[in-house]
């Protein structure tokens, strides 16, 4: 008997429902609505292209400090000869992966544990949060939405005891992770390639892929098998299909499309659907546990939890790094000259939920378009029963006892983001 549920999604950065199709008790269709809108990039034609600036990071209250990096690296693609220093190239990206780090934790002791009936102190969310808030205001000021970044470079200086307290806070992300994620050293966690070594730890992530595998769980939640990767930085631009990575990208056939009956757009690459965020950047990279889980139970739910814990050590390593190589002498921003009246430009980041994109049009001195692609739009966004996009295709073939706001939520929903 065919049947149809809605169901609001909750606990989620802004509002959203699914309606389900059933037939004989498995789920054969799922339509993603977003109801609401904000029209971001419409508030922004006609106004000065530094407005963006502070318009931009407000889009989210998760991941502004991603959309602002990505406004001023679309704003810095208008002039021809912009330079910036390394140290302020450096400082963005520790910002920038510091909003990343924060997020996973939150992400895995806000959503997911709970949803696997596993106990998930608040601390064990807030406490990285609170560090992780703390290092980036050191460096960039107030933290969220955050306005540092400007075209040539960063505005404000930091000191020697500003990198001194910052990397007292990093050595606490290091002994937090051990203390609640799982007890290993940090470098042998990102090159463990058993996941029954894994498995064996003790730690809040050997906990829950144990949970999902004593329930049977581990290959629900299968999509497509496509990814996408478009940032760089840490991670590497690149698309794969199953394990056949190409890493030549063309921007020119990321295709935006409106979706009836929703606020929110779809996105393709040369018009099909491809998962992006921490399970993409993982096949793209061969992170060697996810292509453990990957060749055993391929996009699964399994795989898209264990890869986003897995770039929390890539994360620290990466941060530093970086700390190591900021040279304090080195300007803070150069001056890129006035404005060109007429002007285009693209800023492409690595969020938490995967790729940004933020193209803009200036004419006349003014944002003409203004356009914002964001991760969630990718595996969100609404397709058809025979063309279903990466979300969509996780849940078909669920039955009602399966956990479908699990699977749901492991692409980790942005609301606000997919409807800007």
């Amino acid at each position: 008997m065919a049947e149809i549920r809605l169901e609001l999604i909750e606990k989620i950065e802004g509002e959203a429902q699914v309606r389900y199709h059933y037939e004989e008790g498995q789920v054969t269709f799922a339509e993603i609505l977003f109801l609401n809108s904000r029209h971001i990039e419409r508030i922004l034609r006609g106004r000065d292209p530094l407005d963006a600036l502070s318009i931009n990071p407000r889009v989210c209250g998760i991941c502004g400090h991603a959309h602002l990096i990505a406004t001023v690296r679309a704003l810095e693609g208008c002039f021809e000869g912009l330079r910036i220093s390394d140290k302020a190239r450096n400082i963005r990206e520790l910002t920038l992966s510091l909003e990343l780090l924060q997020n996973h934790f939150k992400w895995f002791y806000l959503t997911i544990l709970p949803l696997l009936e596993l106990e998930a102190p608040l601390e064990r969310a807030l406490e990285p949060a609170r560090v992780a808030g703390e290092m980036i205001a050191l460096l960039a000021g107030q933290y969220p939405h955050t306005s540092y970044a400007l075209p040539g470079g960063i505005c404000g200086e930091i000191t020697p005891v500003d990198l001194l307290e910052f990397r007292h806070r990093l050595r606490r992300l290091q002994t937090l992770f051990r203390r609640y994620i799982v007890d290993v050293e940090l470098e042998a966690f990102v090159h463990c390639e058993r996941i029954e070594e894994m498995l064996g730890k003790s730690g809040d992530l050997p906990k829950a892929m144990r949970r999902i595998l004593d329930r049977g769980w581990e290959r629900l939640g299968q999509s497509h098998d496509r990814f996408i990767v478009f940032g760089e930085g840490l991670f590497h631009p690149g698309k794969s299909v199953g394990t056949r990575l190409r890493e030549h990208l063309d921007l020119r056939y990321v295709r935006e499309e409106i979706v009836p009956g929703t606020q929110a757009r779809k996105v393709a690459y040369r018009d099909r659907p491809y998962e992006t965020g921490p399970l993409a950047r993982a096949m793209v990279m061969k992170t060697p546990l996810v292509k453990e889980a990957h060749r055993r139970y391929r996009d699964s739910l399994f795989t898209r939890i264990l890869a986003r814990i897995c770039e929390i050590p890539r994360l620290i390593g990466y941060l530093d790094r970086l700390l190591k190589e900021i040279d304090l002498a080195q300007e803070a921003w150069i001056d890129p000259g006035s404005f060109p009246s007429e002007a285009e430009g693209t800023g492409i980041v690595e969020a938490a939920r995967g790729s940004l994109i933020h193209r803009v049009s200036i004419r006349e001195g003014r944002i003409r378009e203004y356009e914002i692609i964001t991760p969630t739009q990718w595996n969100l966004g609404n397709g058809t029963p025979e063309d279903p996009g990466v979300a969509q295709q996780a849940l078909i073939g669920l039955r009602r006892e399966d956990p479908t706001e699990l699977v749901f939520k492991s692409f980790d929903v942005c609301s606000v983001c997919t409807t800007h």
